[in-house]
């Protein structure tokens, strides 16, 4: 079990309201995770190789990204793959009552089924990681699942980008069965470091699966092809 959930006592209470932050630790497969609050012009290469290499994933988009990205939300569906709740507004989710906990997510929800053909958005992952009982139990009386990482690294500062090499570092360094990888898709290092990461994953025996396959590992179709 990654450290930053055991030492931090985090498992039980994640555990208890069914919030992924790991896949089946006796497989190796890996599921990748985009963070998208806004566009820094990566995306587009991201998907990029995603679609070259045939790798699913899930990007968690807030209400700003939706405005001002509606082509590549479509993009992201039409490609196989899905896109996840990141609030509206990107709030402190602890700080703000039952009622705006639904306002932020329902509004995302609302805008990703009108804009693309994704009609279910099932996973959300809180800003910054903030949650507490509360905020679990909330989301998920709506019909949330909370996404977490056990992959992940300080890479959404577009000032401290250190070249390609230091995040295909950080990420392979960490590699583990089960892992679900947390990335910002505002990182130039990332955009460039993708293709070689999935590469090097694939030479090590991993398989990349889409988030959902975790919950329903017997579905019949591959994940990105929709």
């Amino acid at each position: 079990m990654p450290a930053s959930i055991d030492e931090e006592g985090f498992k039980p209470v994640l555990e208890k309201h069914e919030a992924i932050f790991i896949g089946d630790g006796t497989k190796k497969q890996l599921y990748l995770t985009f963070d998208n609050g806004y566009e820094n012009g990566y995306t587009s290469k991201v998907l990029d190789v995603l679609k070259e290499k045939q790798v699913p994933a899930v990007f968690f988009v807030t209400g700003h990204y939706i405005q001002d990205q509606p082509d590549l939300l479509k993009r992201m569906v039409e490609e196989g793959h899905l896109i996840g709740n990141h609030s509206w507004t990107h709030p402190d989710m602890t700080q703000i009552s039952d009622d705006q906990i639904a306002t932020e997510l329902n509004r995302v929800k609302e805008q990703i089924t009108a804009l693309t053909p994704q009609k279910e958005v099932r996973f959300v992952r809180p800003p910054r990681g903030i949650f507490s009982e509360r905020t679990l139990t909330v989301s998920r009386r709506i019909g949330y699942t909370h996404v977490f990482w056990s992959i992940a690294y300080v890479d959404w500062d577009t000032k401290r980008q250190n070249g390609w090499k230091y995040a295909y570092d950080k990420v392979v360094g960490q590699l583990h069965p089960g892992a679900v990888i947390l990335l910002h898709s505002v990182s130039k290092d990332n955009a460039e470091a993708m293709g070689k990461i999935i590469d090097y994953a694939r030479e090590q025996g991993y398989e990349f699966k889409r988030l959902d396959r975790i919950s329903n590992p017997d579905r019949s179709l591959d994940p990105i092809d929709l």
